[in-house]
Parts: C-alpha cells; sequence; structure tokens
C-alpha cells in the first residue's frame, strides 16, 4: 500500500487531481476512526475527517516522503479532531436517559451486531465499563493509549502524529495503563 500511496502522493504533486480521490479512498476509514476516538461523535467525527482530507490537499506539498503518508494523514486528522475537541460545547452522555422513555439511553439505541442475547449483555456492559473508564482519562493520556492499542500504531509513528518525544509517548500510555488499572481496581466487586 505504501508504493501506492507514493505513486499516488507524487501523481497529486505533479498535478494530477484525480489521484488524490484514490488517496481518500485508501484512508478515510482510518482518519474517521482516529477523529471518532478522539471525539465520540459520528457527525463530528466525519466533519473531522472531511477537514483533514481538505487540509491534506491544500498542504500536500508540505508532506515530507521520508515519513509516510498515513502518519502524516493521521496526525493532521488527531489535530483536527483535538481543535474541535477544545471548542465544543458540552456535550451531553450516551448514558443519559432519554425523556420520556423509562430509562433507555442514547447508548440503548446503538446498533450491535453480537448474535446471542446472554453475549450481547456481556459485550454491552464490558464495553460501557471500558468506555466510560477510557472517557475518565485526561487527553493527554487517552489519546495516546487509543493510538497504540486501538489503532495499533507505533510509538514512533504515535510521536509524529501528536508531535511529542517518543520517551513522552511511552510514558503517557503507561500511566493511561495505569488510570485505567486503578479505575477498573476501585469498582466495586473487581479484584
Amino acid at each position: 500500500m505504501e508504493r501506492l500511496t507514493t505513486r499516488l502522493v507524487d501523481e497529486l504533486r505533479s498535478g494530477n487531481h484525480d489521484s488524490f480521490a484514490e488517496l481518500v479512498e485508501l484512508y478515510k476509514d482510518g482518519v474517521f476512526a482516529i477523529a471518532y476516538k478522539i471525539l465520540y461523535d459520528r457527525g463530528e467525527a466525519e466533519d473531522a475527517a472531511q477537514e483533514t482530507f481538505i487540509r491534506a490537499y491544500t498542504r500536500i506539498d508540505t508532506y515530507d516522503p521520508q515519513y509516510k503518508f498515513k502518519t502524516w494523514l493521521y496526525r493532521i486528522a488527531t489535530n483536527v479532531a483535538i481543535d474541535r475537541l477544545r471548542k465544543r460545547k458540552p456535550e451531553y452522555s450516551m448514558d443519559a436517559e432519554i425523556a420520556g422513555t423509562d430509562g433507555l439511553t442514547y447508548q440503548d439505541h446503538l446498533a450491535d451486531e453480537a448474535p446471542q442475547p446472554d453475549a450481547q449483555v456481556v459485550h454491552r456492559e464490558i464495553r460501557g465499563e471500558m468506555h466510560e473508564a477510557i472517557k475518565q482519562l485526561p487527553d493527554k493520556y487517552r489519546i495516546p493509549l487509543l493510538l497504540k492499542y486501538v489503532d495499533d500504531l507505533s510509538l514512533k509513528e504515535i510521536s509524529v502524529m501528536i508531535d511529542m518525544p517518543v520517551a513522552t509517548v511511552k510514558t503517557r500510555i503507561f500511566r493511561g495503563r495505569e488510570m485505567l488499572k486503578t479505575i477498573f481496581q476501585n469498582r466495586e466487586g473487581f479484584n
């Protein structure tokens, strides 16, 4: 995929603007995933992904081929999402009760593709607990942790994306994991 990406970027820099559509197609899911993991809102994540591609298109001349295009693009996506997060008005909670529904929450309306009802309940509980625990982490720990364990990026790639030394990234991931352990250990009945 790197060869294809390199060819498409070269074509785009040479004036073939159609190659950008192919780049978008290759990376749209990853860019959306990065934005969603930071923003926790589908609509905002879609807007952030679109803004990411606009910035990448207008700044393609700043891309340094010595780095992976994916890392450069994901760094833009991370920055766009973080900017949106900072500007965001207070949000509603997915666990907030929907008025007039006898206790149903927004989380209850999310589609879940688990085939077995009992597995679905367990999966929802675990996912909900993990989601809540991760949301409690400060952004400076949550974002590197998600990039490492959800997006499976290397420490170097994360370092480039969030413009931070590798040692700092490593420390923040470690501290984020320790904070998650503490959160789960402090929950009632968890040993």
